[in-house]
């Protein structure tokens, strides 16, 4: 198979792996939207839903990071 060939076809699942990106972007504006809109419905509870809100964050981000890392590991390899 030629470099370039495969150079073309490591970029393209580079990208299709980078889709995941897209997912967790889109978690997390979900999961800080929401917090708003139960800040406003109980202030009370601020320092409880704010530590909800951050696991949500962390694991949303944790799959965006191993799209990133398999995208990383197509290219480099």
């Amino acid at each position: 198979m030629s470099t370039q060939l495969l150079l073309g076809l490591k970029a393209v699942g580079a990208g299709a792996a980078c889709s995941g990106l897209i997912g967790a972007g889109v978690g997390i504006g979900l999961i800080f939207g929401s917090l708003l809109r139960a800040y406003s419905v109980n202030p009370k509870l601020k320092n409880q839903l704010f530590a909800y809100a951050i696991l949500g964050f962390a694991l949303s981000e944790a799959i965006g990071l191993l799209a990133l890392v398999m995208a990383s590991i197509i290219l480099f390899t």
